[in-house]
């Protein structure tokens, strides 16, 4: 189980019963910030609370957007290089989801640059597609004040081997 953290115009447009955050997800990425493009066609951009890691999904139909985003995120993991294993896993842990309304300012925060930041891309290169835009994006270093900035693919990586260790027991404890 995991949550959407929306922000209120998404909120508006998936019409979901609004619930309080999972505070432990089963997911490995964590629970996910959302918010709509008006782009055409419309789009929802979604960011990873522990990796920021990027992923776009169309935004129509609004209702089932929490339903399709997982598909979206395997493809943009494949896209990445993710093993099968870890996508599979990350799968299963996405049976279950919870609506929600943002509740970081920080995370808002760097889901608010991407957005600038895509939507500038795509003024400038109109081809780029959503899924090239996810990758752009996934090499653009992003931070929260006070801490850190990181590369979300870099972040990625790092949890992903951190899995492939786990998975093959070559982890020592």
């Amino acid at each position: 189980m995991y949550s959407i953290l929306a922000t209120k115009k998404l909120l508006e447009r998936m019409r979901e019963s609004v619930e309080d955050p999972v505070q432990d997800p089963s997911t490995k990425l964590g629970n996910w910030f959302a918010k709509p493009l008006f782009w055409q066609p419309q789009y929802a951009i979604f960011v990873s609370e522990s990796t920021f890691l990027p992923v776009f999904a169309p935004l129509a139909p609004a209702s089932t957007l929490a339903l399709r985003f997982p598909d979206e995120l395997a493809a943009t993991l494949r896209v990445h290089g993710a093993p099968e294993s870890f996508i599979a896993g990350e799968l299963c842990a996405m049976d279950d989801v919870v609506v929600s309304r943002t509740n970081s300012r920080q995370i808002l925060g760097v889901l608010n640059e991407f957005a600038f930041v895509a939507n500038r891309i795509r003024k400038l290169h109109p081809e780029v597609t959503p899924l090239e835009l996810a990758l752009n994006l996934a090499e653009t270093p992003v931070g929260i004040y006070g801490k850190t900035y990181r590369f979300p693919i870099t972040a990625l990586r790092q949890l992903v081997e951190a899995f492939a260790s786990r998975s093959s027991g070559t982890e020592t404890e």
